[in-house]
């Protein structure tokens, strides 16, 4: 006869505790299927070394090895100037989560690739200008040899910039639990790591053979490249993200002088290190 009470009682506690359990509120960063995301940041740049192929009616040559440096500003206020804040070396990327773990997104990083000059290269070639035409005095045969390119000589910049436009597949992974975080919806860290491939959009500042400067966008080639990061979110909807990526940049057509006849062609590695911040919301 005591028994019955006694399980009544185990029954109404066990369902209290089911529904205090479902009435607990599901935290927002349990799940990330559905979410958008949009990011902006800045960027710093490493390159290899490079062959460089200019070739035009009088004249084919290629300046070998070539090392190149990005053109840094520093932490300055054009990043958020909306009237400037594509002039610094910046990075933009929308996305959307697929599932929980997968996302797609678009992204365009502007780099700055700057050939240095003022030194010796070697030069394999020819440059057979008309004797009346400025630049004549580079004429001559060029077999592997020292050769030093001066900025009469040469101005080669993708300053504005080395536009890397890509469509990218990326894996997210919650790592909070490695480092005791009771609540993801406050602080959440995330690793990060995608593939991604386009197209090279660059803006070359040219000044070749003292012919006249030619900086316009141009269709030059394609990149591939892979990258690595970690995402720190804050409460629930901006975060923080830092990457590291290295890519391959195959550039067969930049555009050199006014002449379509006239072109240069070139490609190279390059590792580049972001800071983005963003946000994340649902749709």
């Amino acid at each position: 006869m005591k028994l019955k009470p006694i399980l009544g009682i185990t029954f109404f506690l066990l369902s209290l505790n089911i529904i205090a359990q479902n009435l607990e509120p599901v935290k927002y960063t349990t799940s990330n299927k559905g979410k958008f995301f949009v990011s902006w940041g800045g960027n710093r740049e490493s390159f290899s070394r490079s062959d460089i192929h200019f070739k035009g009616e009088d004249y084919d040559f290629v300046i070998k090895d070539a090392s190149a440096h990005d053109k840094p500003k520093g932490w300055h206020v054009d990043y958020i100037n909306p009237s400037r804040m594509t002039i610094p070396q910046t990075n933009v990327k929308v996305g959307y989560f697929i599932s929980d773990h997968y996302t797609v997104s678009l992204g365009v990083d502007h780099m700055k690739y700057v050939m240095n000059r003022n030194r010796n290269e070697t030069v394999d070639g020819f440059i057979n200008l008309p004797v009346t035409e400025s630049g004549s005095e580079y004429n001559g045969t060029y077999n592997n040899e020292y050769f030093f390119v001066s900025e009469d000589f040469l101005k080669f910049e993708h300053t504005n910039g080395l536009n890397y436009v890509y469509a990218e597949f990326a894996r997210y992974d919650d790592i909070s639990k490695l480092f005791n975080l009771p609540n993801t919806d406050k602080f959440q860290i995330n690793i990060t790591e995608g593939a991604a491939g386009g197209i090279l959009y660059p803006k070359t500042n040219t000044t070749l053979l003292q012919k006249d400067r030619y900086d316009e966008f141009h269709l030059a080639g394609y990149g591939i490249s892979l990258h690595a990061g970690l995402n720190f979110t804050f409460f629930k909807h901006f975060f923080l993200q830092l990457d590291m990526k290295g890519g391959y940049i195959d550039m067969p057509d930049i555009r050199t002088t006014s002449n379509t006849a006239e072109s240069a062609s070139q490609h190279f590695m390059y590792l580049q290190r972001v800071i983005a911040f963003g946000g994340i919301f649902k749709i």
